[in-house]
């Protein structure tokens, strides 16, 4: 078997998995070429897609819908990443076994967005790790959030306070739209 790129490790698996790519906001377009942007991901397997996304309930923030048509944002691409052998009931299994890691009051654009859900299954389906470009906001801003923390630990340039009104982060943080079916339905609604 042939793989496309050296980085796809060669599987015997017989089903596609693809990492679907959307786009954020519309400056995306020229951030791309730049090496730059904020993007969400989705992980399309068996015809279904499933992605990660933030509501303020503890029940899981998994959801999935069509492929490449997830609401509130732009299809930019889709990537394959490999190959698995992983049932339609095995892949609901998985997302059941993530659903307690990823629920939706956990969703934290730095340290655990949509990104970093896709990059786990990818590699749980199929051994890859997502591109790089893909999560490379998150890594930035997280970069930032380290430096401020090095200099408010060296000095009082920037205010600890819990009481400010700006965020801690360098870039805003991005808002998360309706989603598509979650995995676990949320608790029904009181009376």
């Amino acid at each position: 078997m042939l793989c496309r790129r050296s980085s796809i490790q060669c599987s015997h698996g017989s089903v596609p998995v693809y990492l679907n790519v959307y786009d954020l906001t519309c400056i995306n377009g020229y951030a791309y070429w730049l090496g730059l942007g904020a993007y969400h991901s989705g992980v399309q397997v068996h015809g279904v897609e499933y992605a990660f996304g933030g509501h303020e309930h503890s029940t899981t923030g998994i959801f999935e819908g069509e492929p490449k048509q997830c609401d509130g944002f732009t299809f930019r691409k889709s990537i394959l990443m490999g190959w698995t052998d992983v049932s339609p009931g095995g892949v609901r299994r998985l997302m059941e076994e993530l659903a307690q890691k990823y629920r939706g009051n956990t969703y934290n654009l730095i340290t655990k967005n949509c990104n970093h859900f896709s990059n786990d299954v990818c590699i749980k389906l199929t051994g890859n790790p997502i591109p790089s470009w893909i999560n490379r906001l998150a890594r930035l801003d997280q970069r930032c959030e380290e430096e401020k923390k090095k200099l408010r630990s060296s000095s009082n340039i920037f205010p600890t306070s819990s009481n400010s009104s700006s965020s801690s982060s360098c870039s805003p943080p991005l808002a998360t739209t309706r989603r598509s079916r979650s995995i676990n339905s949320l608790p029904p609604s009181s009376p």
